[in-house]
């Protein structure tokens, strides 16, 4: 049984990568940047669900990545079909789409899908994204903001980025968060922080999603210059569809699954650090 540190949940050493396109340019463009940057890789290309399935049927899969329309069925029969697959429930299976956002806002992707990529922010940040599933590896003393008015979801939620060797900054409320942000700002040190994670519901006037939109408008920050994840139990679409159209760069749902939480916070902080400019996936 794996370590409470190890988040892998899988064999990352040969891993391998179903891609489900109906393009073949684009199979192999996502195809080459993967054999590139992990050359033990083994590349399953699939032009659509029928050859998708047969792939299953051959062999077990360590990660799919699909495009949201494929040309005899759509990414989600993809992400359902690998669920159904002996041995295949807990794969992650990545839509990668050109509109991600307008599908997170639409809360338009089932719970089969793990996660999703948005094609503008290019191949090498894809190759990122899918290591950070494959062979996750820690990201030393990246500065976390932590916001949560829960000693005990704190303490483990801590536990789980200190474990991958980030430096946590935990605070209870949306005033002491701000009041963090704007000494660091005096202090010369910029947002003092690499990344923020926030609850929603939190003890105080102010709520996660004010703190969100201050952070997009009164501090003037990007989504890459400083990321925002929510954490959050509503299950509500509409309030989720609120909290990324303010500015979140993604949702957590509780419960907090361990591996998504760190893969999601990985991800984010490597890609504020990739350049702004990239070649977007075809």
């Amino acid at each position: 049984m794996s370590g409470p540190t190890d988040i892998r949940h899988l064999d990352g050493s040969a891993p391998r990568i179903m891609v489900v396109d109906g393009s073949r340019l684009v199979r192999k463009l996502i195809g080459d940047v993967l054999r590139a940057e992990l050359p033990a890789a083994e590349v399953v290309s699939c032009a659509g669900l029928a050859e998708a399935h047969a792939a299953l049927e051959t062999a077990p899969i360590d990660l799919a990545t699909t495009s949201l329309v494929l040309p005899d069925g759509y990414g989600q029969q993809l992400a359902q079909a690998v669920r159904a697959a002996a041995g295949q429930r807990y794969v992650p299976v990545i839509v990668i789409s050109g509109n991600v956002q307008e599908h997170l806002e639409g809360r338009h992707f089932s719970d089969d899908v793990t996660d999703y990529f948005d094609k503008s922010h290019g191949h090498r940040a894809l190759a990122e994204f899918i290591r950070g599933y494959v062979q996750p590896s820690p990201i030393p003393g990246a500065r976390v903001l932590y916001v949560e008015d829960s000693r005990t979801v704190a303490l483990a939620t801590s536990r789980m980025l200190q474990a991958q060797q980030m430096e946590v900054e935990h605070v209870t409320s949306v005033e002491a968060a701000l009041e963090f942000l704007h000494g660091s700002i005096a202090a010369g040190q910029g947002p003092g922080a690499d990344l923020v994670i926030t609850d929603v519901y939190l003890k105080g006037e102010l709520d996660g999603g004010d703190l969100v939109q201050a952070i997009r408008g009164d501090l003037g920050w990007s989504r890459r210059r400083l990321p925002v994840l929510v954490m959050t139990g509503d299950a509500n679409p509409g309030n989720q569809a609120a909290l990324l159209r303010d500015g979140a760069n993604d949702l957590v749902l509780k419960p907090i699954e361990e591996r998504l939480l760190v893969t999601k916070a990985l991800f984010q902080l490597r890609l504020s650090r990739l350049p702004e400019a990239g070649t977007p996936v075809a």
